[in-house]
């Protein structure tokens, strides 16, 4: 009897091994931060809504950036993941994706052409390296990105989030003056715009 009782719960075992692995709904690892956390829920806190921009520094030469009306859209959240769409005009190509990992966040940049396809540069972006703070994390550029974008092997994005104040997102790359940051008027909602391109 304590031999099938053992088989049991070894069975049991094995069936949730089986569906960590399936469903992505167990994280295997240290759990990410406590600050992590918050950060986290401070920006899910806003899912559903819309809110417009502006360009507060650029270097990048881009001139579409500032004279384009700006709105992010926190579109998706799941437990795992939260999409966060970034329109440039009529430009629905971006989309910020932050997902958790096993002890650490991810920010990856999903470039879609208008039918939905990839962009050829697309999915780059990287890992934080600390804890962060409720507020403010930093991602730092990832072997993929290195090889994608070899200029970009630097980069560095930071994500600020004041509930209920302020949104932003901004780009350094260590070592020269490329700079950006744009930030998004949380006290002022806006009608959320269409899906992004390829989130249908």
């Amino acid at each position: 009897m304590q031999i099938l009782a053992i088989k049991s719960v070894l069975a049991v075992l094995c069936i949730l091994s089986a569906a960590c692995c399936t469903t992505g709904t167990f994280r295997t690892g240290a759990p990410i931060a406590d600050e992590q956390e918050r950060f986290w829920a401070a920006l899910a806190s806003h899912c559903g809504q819309a809110f417009e921009g502006r360009v507060v520094e650029d270097t990048t030469g881009n001139p579409d950036f500032a004279r384009t009306p700006l709105v992010m859209h926190v579109r998706v959240c799941e437990s795992g993941r939260l999409l966060i769409p970034f329109h440039v005009g009529t430009d629905r190509s971006r989309t910020w994706v932050i997902t958790r990992t096993d002890d650490r966040l991810r920010l990856k940049h999903d470039h879609r052409h208008e039918d939905g396809s990839e962009d050829e540069i697309t999915q780059y972006g990287g890992d934080t390296k600390g804890p962060g703070t409720d507020t403010k994390q930093e991602f730092h550029a990832d072997a993929f990105t290195a090889s994608l974008i070899p200029a970009a092997a630097t980069n560095v994005w930071t994500v600020e989030i004041d509930p209920g104040v302020r949104y932003a997102y901004a780009l350094r790359r260590e070592g020269t003056d490329r700079r950006f940051r744009v930030e998004f008027d949380l006290t002022r909602p806006v009608d959320p715009p269409p899906a992004p391109w390829g989130h249908e």
